[in-house]
């Protein structure tokens, strides 16, 4: 049985968030600069984004540029960018074809107007569509998204539209970027590395956590089917014991 075969389709994650780290290690394994790294990745975007589809993933995020990641040197940040406008460009035509829509979360404003422009357009024709909900995290940083949530909770205190008392986790949802998407079930990081790396901070409350050494321009969907695999490998309990989550389990007659 191969490892698709043993995934159980009744038992999935509803979202996957994916860290996409080891392109430049990958490229100097490679004898080759970081951007070289980047640009092979996007085969294992198609492959991650082909795989949650063909699966009925219903939500899947990508961490594809941080906040921090305008400190690096100016021509991998402008050769990110580029490819970033090429990509978008090519791929249009295939998420529409497969029923995917696009969202962006993040400080979108601070990306390239050529950015914004491809970005805006590809959002606005994938609208409609109901199948995979690709989420693409540009320019974003969890703590500036929290710091932001609560700028605009407390001006909505100020303005009389909230009571401090009605505060809850459903109010502080609704103000994040994320709004309206379900938290993420599992979160894949490649590359070797044990961080969260400031990437959905409050959403990842509840998700099991899978690292692999492999780095993303290696990542296929087999690395995919493996990490569906071992989630559902694990008990989730949700701060409960294992004895209540037995039994909170249906009975089958």
């Amino acid at each position: 049985m191969n490892l698709k075969e043993q995934i159980d389709l009744t038992r999935l994650p509803r979202h996957i968030a994916v860290i996409m780290d080891g392109n430049g290690r990958w490229a100097k394994e490679h004898h080759q600069d970081r951007l070289f790294g980047h640009q092979e990745g996007v085969q294992s975007v198609r492959e991650t984004v082909e795989g949650c589809a063909e699966l009925g993933i219903g939500w899947l995020t990508l961490y594809a540029f941080s906040a921090e990641n305008w400190d690096r040197p100016a021509d991998e940040v402008n050769g990110i960018m580029e490819l970033l406008v090429s990509t978008i460009r090519k791929e249009v035509g295939t998420l529409c074809k497969n029923n995917i829509r696009l969202h962006v979360i993040g400080e979108a404003e601070k990306l390239p107007a050529t950015c914004r422009k491809e970005l805006g357009e590809a959002i606005g024709m994938t609208s409609s569509l109901t199948g995979l909900n690709l989420i693409l995290a540009l320019s974003y940083s969890s703590r500036l998204e929290i710091v932001h949530a609560a700028r605009s909770i407390a001006r909505e205190v100020s303005l009389g539209l909230i009571h401090p008392e009605d505060i809850d986790p459903a109010v502080f949802n609704h103000h994040l970027f994320t709004a309206g998407f379900p938290d993420p079930e599992l979160m894949i990081r490649t590359g070797g590395e044990y961080r969260i790396s400031n990437f959905l901070l409050y959403q990842l409350a509840y998700a099991e956590l899978y690292f692999t050494n492999t780095h993303w321009p290696d990542f296929r969907k087999e690395h995919l089917y493996e990490a569906l695999v071992n989630y559902q490998s694990r008990e989730r309990r949700f701060g409960k014991t294992s004895e209540q989550i037995k039994q909170d389990e249906p009975m089958v007659s």
